[in-house]
């Protein structure tokens, strides 16, 4: 397991572009018959990759769970949000099957034990992407597919990021404790993913980008809005974005990402927003 420990925005403005995506950049999600897990000291939130192939995988694969997060099994203290971001597959939780579809989502509750991954078709594997925050209470499982996210068209052809915001783990969908999860789609033409940019003190981010067609790539913008850096990502990477940072990228194609949050609420309008003139 990959720990990333917090990073201040003083000494970030050091970084050379190495050290930005060693402790930023998470750079390989998706291994064959293998599970990669990145542990952030950012509001304690844990992303990770799944790509079962003929076995199913368990949620617990290579990592120990009590050295790691000092409890019995994964979901005994926290919650967690799961996409499928290739073939067909499923996930079994406590011996209840949830059909996965690519694009489609899933929401684990705290308290779920035996959590397992399986790909239909190992020739074509199914690759999970997901984000754990922790979590005091227990809501419900639930399987939500890209019909039913609630959708939310923003943007403009004229400001290229005409995109579709697909609420997917949020208040307006069901109940979590803190983690919130959604997939935005940008419309061919567009590239900007968030302009004017913004920050938000009480939650962090991460962002996953994917569906970036081949030899492009997105730059991912982070920093103070007066300190700005960035990193070059390509298909299928994530990025942890702490509260102080903006978030923003520009493709060199249109693509798709997948946002989380968690912090101290899920108030989305609780955000400071930068004017595009006042960045640097």
């Amino acid at each position: 397991m990959d720990i990333r420990y917090s990073a201040n925005q003083r000494d970030f403005m050091r970084y050379t572009t190495e050290e930005i995506r060693q402790e930023f950049l998470i750079q390989k999600l998706f291994v064959p018959g293998e599970l990669t897990c990145v542990y952030c000291h950012v509001d304690r939130m844990v992303a990770m990759g799944c790509m079962p192939l003929q076995e199913p995988l368990p949620i617990h694969h290579g990592i120990d769970i009590w050295k790691s997060f000092g409890t019995h099994y994964f979901l005994e203290r926290r919650e967690i949000g799961i996409f499928n971001l290739g073939g067909e597959g499923h996930i079994t939780a406590d011996g209840k099957i949830y059909p996965m579809g690519r694009k489609d989502c899933l929401y684990l509750t705290r308290g779920n034990r035996v959590v397992t991954f399986t790909s239909k078709d190992a020739g074509n594997p199914a690759k999970f992407y997901m984000v754990s925050a922790p979590a005091h209470t227990a809501y419900e499982n639930r399987l939500i597919t890209l019909q039913e996210a609630v959708k939310r068209p923003v943007g403009s052809l004229e400001t290229s990021n005409k995109r579709v915001i697909n609420q997917f783990i949020h208040p307006d969908v069901l109940k979590t404790c803190q983690l919130s999860m959604g997939l935005t789609v940008l419309e061919e033409g567009s590239v900007w993913n968030t302009m004017p940019v913004h920050t938000h003190e009480r939650r962090m981010e991460i962002y996953c980008y994917f569906d970036i067609p081949q030899d492009n790539v997105v730059f991912h913008i982070m920093g103070q809005g007066r300190e700005t850096r960035h990193i070059v990502m390509q298909n299928e990477q994530a990025v942890i974005s702490p509260s102080w940072s903006i978030h923003a990228g520009v493709g060199t194609a249109s693509y798709t990402f997948i946002w989380a949050m968690g912090g101290e609420n899920q108030a989305f309008d609780d955000m400071d927003g930068i004017s595009t003139m006042d960045l640097r």
